[in-house]
């Protein structure tokens, strides 16, 4: 929806306007040059003046309504009335208008390729914007929480088809180029933001809205995931020009994704649908197949920094987060030993960090010094660690 100011090789001094568009509206546009026709728009059913509370102006909104049957939308058309269809799609030149949108212009219009036909307002926009309205949304993400009214994503890669309204739902079908197609249905008044003959790639949204985590993490794998997590982040404190890496917050999603789900044990000493840390699955799974047995097939796990931090392998570490006495209690029921692996269970007990030049594997090095040749063999280090 930008409108460029430019032309291509023009020259521009610094300061030069570039492009304008609207950050708080979704635009629709005519992809062809033709003569509005209004379909399924009737006064007070469908559509309404709607005086706007910023500019006091005028305009024609698209109202919800319970007839299944109207589907608010724009068709062009030539001058003889004959329905213009897409080249690149092979489709009508067809604009669905979701319920809150903003018609503007007039039935029987001639408009050109590119020109706005409609707008529909960002909810988001008029939020605050500032640190503390965005932290909530930082919790919501860490918390791995399922937003209330996320976004439906797309499984499969394919080809859009709207299929006929139900009383309630909207019917979007995806069929992919091999296999059976894939059916979503999308409550009546959101807007669907995928047109008829549309190409789809798995993990695109087809309705507006937070996608939920875990249903990228099993549409799209935990690259793709990680990836997600980090930018909204990022974004949230973006506003308000704090810079942050992006290894600080990578460590925190790798925390969150440290756990599988078992869906077959085969010849491993796992159950079904049990939560294992990566580590120990891999483990039992070279021990398994050391023995010419069948290893376990898992997939990845997403977890709230809370429950992560609580189911940690380590009950020292788990204690000193929340909910102390149930672990704590918990730990000496099962007769659990800690070994001691990680940073907080080490400072906790007042031992040498594993890390940097406390790692475990430095510890049997040997030093050179410079006067003499001689080899000394660094055990200090070591009998500290131990003891």
């Amino acid at each position: 929806g930008a409108r460029l100011l430019v032309r291509d090789g023009d020259s521009v001094q610094p300061g030069d306007k570039l492009s304008l568009w609207d950050p708080y509206s979704e635009t629709f546009l005519a992809e062809v040059d033709g003569v509005v026709s209004y379909q399924d728009l009737e006064e007070n059913i469908t559509i309404s003046e709607k005086i706007d509370e910023d500019t006091g102006l005028s305009q024609k909104m698209v109202i919800e309504t319970k007839d299944s049957n109207l589907r608010p939308r724009i068709l062009l058309h030539d001058e003889k009335g004959r329905t213009i269809t897409v080249a690149h799609t092979g489709q009508p030149a067809e604009i669905r208008l979701p319920a809150k949108s903003y018609v503007l212009v007039e039935n029987g219009k001639r408009v050109q390729q590119g020109e706005i036909i409609a707008k529909l307002p960002i909810e988001t926009a008029k939020k605050t914007k500032d640190i503390t309205g965005g932290l909530p949304r930082v919790v919501e993400l860490f918390e791995a929480r399922k937003p209330k009214e996320h976004a439906i994503i797309s499984e499969i890669d394919g080809v859009v088809s709207l299929g006929p309204d139900l009383k309630n739902k909207q019917r979007v079908v995806i069929t992919p180029p091999k296999g059976e197609p894939r059916e979503y249905s999308i409550p009546k008044m959101k807007h669907v933001k995928v047109r008829e003959g549309e190409f789809v790639h798995s993990g695109d949204a087809l309705m507006e809205g937070p996608p939920n985590p875990h249903d990228i993490l099993k549409v799209s794998g935990i690259e793709k995931l990680a990836q997600y997590l980090t930018e909204e982040v990022q974004q949230v404190y973006r506003v308000q020009g704090v810079s942050i890496n992006d290894k600080h917050i990578e460590m925190i999603v790798r925390q969150m994704l440290r756990k599988v789900r078992v869906l077959e044990p085969n010849d491993t000493n796992f159950l079904i649908d049990e939560a294992v840390d990566k580590t120990i699955f891999e483990v039992e799974n070279r021990r398994v197949m050391a023995e010419g047995k069948v290893p376990a097939t898992a997939e990845p796990l997403l977890l709230g920094i809370t429950k992560a931090s609580l189911s940690t392998e380590s009950f020292l570490s788990a204690s000193s987060f929340q909910e102390t006495t149930r672990v704590l209690t918990e730990a000496s029921i099962w007769g659990r030993v800690d070994h001691l692996k990680g940073l907080k269970e080490n400072v906790i007990i007042g031992r040498l960090l594993p890390a940097g030049t406390g790692f475990r594997a430095y510890h049997k090095l040997t030093a050179v010094t410079e006067e003499s040749s001689e080899i000394e063999t660094v055990d200090e280090r070591d009998d500290f660690a131990e003891g």
